[in-house]
């Protein structure tokens, strides 16, 4: 049985209308681009006076400190994936517990049995609810020999995303996607930030790569994120295959882990595996490397490849949503045609023989990524949640007259609440 701790929900009276109660399939015990975008959202909120709690499965063993009141829901283990759990839904202990706590707004951040049970839940109680898209759930049948049932997914996402107040896409593209397949009737961005103190080409490292047996010509390829098939390893792998095939000398560095390691491992044996790793060690990595290759086409934003345009990498990345966004091709970085390695090959090619030009690409992107500030991001998702609330006509919303008394959020350092990384 996962670990659980139940809070009592207590009525403080908060500084902001907003009463907001989030649902997450995966909140802290796994680490993930979504969920440490939903814990950014919560410090960010707290600290604008926001009252917020979270409801998400939990294990004994999370991956990092959650931020704010985290509320264990019941889950199971998923046989394929044992690394993640699936929410079982809402029993009434956990109804009760929200019904306490009195939100007037309910984030839904995955279309999974506990958001449609949450949806259930503020239609019932004529709440509001709104839901985040943080990754292109729809392109995961193909790699799991599903593709049977996207007609059927496909319905699934319009039914659960139209009732829904707003919608918040990640990318233009993203959003693009949505609204021209007709998932959701009122599309939002909610971009994502990067910290880029933290991010930095400042932190490369001669020590560290000599330390992994790099030398001082070697080109570093490096691979950010969960080992898992949607992220495109499978691509990956062909595209290695094909620089061999061409001559071009070069190292590949995996940073991260997942179910997939030991497939990975046995076609990468050349490769440097670091597993997961903190913050400071992951900027470091990042920085050390030379190229960034993401060959994913599942990422509604790609919060890896702007972590590594921060850190001064180009990035080479499939023009698919996500990457397409952040990407200006032949500027930040290229992009290659999704499933085939020898554009890959073809956009990596110049950048392994050039050291200028992975300097100059590199710089633009460290350039790119100085626009993407958490605090004004999360900002101008608070300032969509107050609209939300002044539109709503239910019994529990507040006035319009408090809602517009309650100043546009202020920006404050991110330093003041970092995300803890296990």
């Amino acid at each position: 049985m996962a670990a659980s701790h139940f809070l009592p929900a207590q009525r403080n009276e908060p500084l902001s209308p907003l009463r907001l109660a989030l649902f997450s399939g995966n909140y802290n015990y796994v680490t993930d681009g979504a969920n440490r975008a939903l814990n950014r959202l919560v410090a960010y909120l707290e600290r604008q006076g926001v009252a917020v709690r979270v409801y998400s499965p939990t294990t004994a063993t999370p991956a990092f400190k959650p931020q704010g009141t985290l509320v264990s829901v019941p889950s199971i283990g998923i046989p394929t994936r044992p690394d993640y759990r699936l929410a079982t839904g809402l029993p009434k202990a956990i109804v009760a517990d929200i019904e306490a706590f009195k939100p007037n707004l309910f984030h839904l951040s995955a279309p999974d049995m506990l958001g449609h049970a949450a949806l259930k839940l503020a239609e019932k109680s004529h709440i509001p609810a709104v839901a985040s898209v943080h990754t292109r759930f729809d392109t995961y049948m193909q790699y799991y020999n599903l593709k049977w049932v996207d007609a059927i997914f496909s319905g699934i996402l319009k039914r659960f995303y139209k009732r829904c107040a707003h919608v918040y896409a990640p990318s233009r593209c993203m959003a693009d996607l949505l609204e021209a397949d007709g998932l959701a009737k009122d599309v939002h961005l909610w971009t994502r930030g990067v910290d880029c103190q933290r991010f930095n080409p400042q932190h490369r490292n001669q020590a560290w790569r000599q330390s992994h047996g790099v030398s001082g010509h070697d080109v570093v390829i490096a691979f950010a994120g969960r080992l898992v098939r949607e992220k495109g390893l499978d691509t990956f792998v062909s595209i290695i295959r094909v620089l061999k095939q061409r001559g071009l000398h070069h190292k590949v560095v995996v940073m991260g882990d997942g179910p997939e390691r030991a497939w990975f491992g046995d076609r990468l044996p050349e490769a440097i595996f670091l597993g997961h790793l903190n913050d400071a060690e992951l900027a470091t990595a990042y920085a050390s490397s030379d190229i960034f290759l993401n060959p994913s086409m599942t990422e509604s934003f790609g919060n890896v490849t702007l972590e590594a345009m921060a850190s001064g990498l180009p990035a080479v990345c499939a023009n698919a949503t996500g990457s397409n966004s952040l990407v200006m091709h032949g500027q930040t970085g290229y992009l290659a045609d999704a499933l085939d390695p020898d554009s890959y090959a073809d956009c990596l090619a110049p950048l392994i023989t050039s050291t200028v030009l992975r300097q100059q690409i590199g710089q633009a992107g460290r350039k790119r990524s100085l626009g993407f500030e958490w605090d004004a991001v999360m900002a101008d998702l608070y300032t969509r949640y107050l609209e939300v609330l002044e539109q709503q006509s239910s019994p529990v919303r507040q006035s319009s007259s408090v809602i517009h008394s309650v100043p546009r959020p202020r920006l404050r350092a991110i330093s003041e609440a970092p995300i803890e990384a296990g």
